[in-house]
Formats: structure tokens, C-alpha cells, sequence
């Protein structure tokens, strides 16, 4: 049972900013009250093959994450494959030029398993407002603060 999620908004910031900003999985727990921790893992510079272990909350629970970057173009695209116990998360982000900033979308695909599978309708509807909700943080973020560090 897959879902498909996908949404955009404009930022107010450059797009190596945004980009900068969202490579970095440790960054997030800034911007979105769900993700509670997130380490990188693997050596070396963020980029194609950038690993991190994440702790998400879910209905009130820590679920762990792990995320790898599986296609790297920066300032531009990031692909990449997130794995829970009951989802795996496949897709990209990016990062677009415009006159005032970027426009930052986001495209997902999510695969559930085991008993979660019959979740699916509402995967959609919850994963496109949750998309929403972390990626409208994120303006807030880099448009109200320095967001350097």
C-alpha cells in the first residue's frame, strides 16, 4: 500500500539557505516539534550517501528513523529513503530559485507494511498535513530568525 504526498511553498531565503538548512538532518528539531533527535552517522561531508538516525514522535510515542541521501545536487535536490518499522518514506525535496527567495517542494512516496497497510486512505490525508506542518515551520525558522545555528 503506497501514498503519494507532495506540497510546496515559497521561502523567503536563498536557496542555499533552505537547502543548507534542510540537508542537514540535525537542523530539524528547530523547526518541527515531532522530530525530537537526529544524529548523522555516516563520515564525511553531507551528500550522496549521508546517513542519520532520527527520533520521531508518532501518536505520542519515539519512533527511530533512519534516513539516507540517496541522490545529492546541491543547492537544488535531495533524494532520499527514510525506513520505520512500519514505512519506508521515498522521494525528494527541492529547491527553486525565485525572485523573492525559493520555492521549496517536497514529493514523497510511502510505503507501509504490516498492520499499518490498512491505514493507507488516511496516510495521505495525515502525511499531507504533516508535510505542510514541518515545511511552514521550516519558513518560520530561516524567515524570523538568523537560522545559521
Amino acid at each position: 500500500m503506497s501514498r503519494r504526498v507532495r506540497g510546496s511553498l515559497d521561502i523567503a531565503r536563498s536557496v542555499e539557505m533552505v537547502f543548507d538548512v534542510v540537508a542537514d538532518q540535525r537542523n530539524e528539531p528547530r523547526y518541527n516539534p515531532h522530530r525530537t533527535a537526529a544524529t548523522k552517522t555516516s563520515d564525511g561531508l553531507i551528500g550522496n550517501g549521508t546517513r542519520f538516525e532520527a527520533t520521531v514522535l508518532s501518536r505520542g510515542r519515539p519512533r527511530p528513523v533512519s534516513i539516507e541521501y540517496t541522490s545529492f545536487d546541491r543547492p537544488h535536490r535531495i533524494d532520499s529513503r527514510s525506513v520505520m518499522a512500519d514505512a519506508t518514506v521515498e522521494g525528494h525535496v527541492q529547491c527553486d530559485p525565485t525572485p523573492t527567495g525559493t520555492h521549496f517542494s517536497w514529493d514523497w512516496t510511502i510505503t507501509l507494511t504490516g498492520p499499518a497497510r490498512f491505514a493507507g486512505p488516511l496516510v495521505g490525508v495525515i502525511g499531507r498535513r504533516q508535510e505542510q506542518a514541518i515545511w511552514t515551520g521550516l519558513k518560520r525558522h530561516l524567515e524570523h530568525t538568523d537560522a545559521t545555528h
